[in-house]
């Protein structure tokens, strides 16, 4: 037998791995958020708006291809738009990761209930979307 220790992950340390993820989830969206913001402000920020017309926006803030493909162009809309969806997955990466430390734990109760919550938001999400 082998004298090194296995190390069981605890309670505790998944509990501070999701809270890394959630804050850095927040922050890394912010940044984007703010690099978006400032890359706009240089291409538009000279301009003065004309708010008689209306004028709507195009697809790239509708579908994830429309945000990458802006994002490919350096369009700073799409890089505020991806922000916004670090934002949301943050949460969504929680709850795979609450699904992954109920498994290791075996506690089959909660990964059924964490398996329903996260099959409900993945659906509601992406369920009426055409990626």
């Amino acid at each position: 037998m082998n004298n090194k220790e296995v190390k069981r992950v605890t309670d505790y340390d998944m509990q501070q791995l999701i809270g890394q993820v959630l804050r850095y989830g927040v922050l890394i969206s912010g940044l984007v958020a703010i690099v978006g913001g400032i890359w706009y402000l240089y291409q538009q920020g000279s301009g003065i708006p004309n708010y008689t017309v209306f004028h709507g926006e195009g697809e790239g803030y509708t579908s994830l291809t429309g945000i990458i493909n802006g994002l490919g162009k350096g369009s700073a809309t799409e890089i505020i738009q991806l922000g916004v969806v670090i934002l949301i997955a943050t949460p969504i990466i929680r709850i795979v990761f609450s699904l992954v430390a109920f498994g290791l734990e075996r506690d089959k109760l909660y990964v059924l209930i964490t398996m329903i919550v996260l099959s409900i938001i993945l659906f509601s999400t992406f369920g009426g979307l055409s990626i």
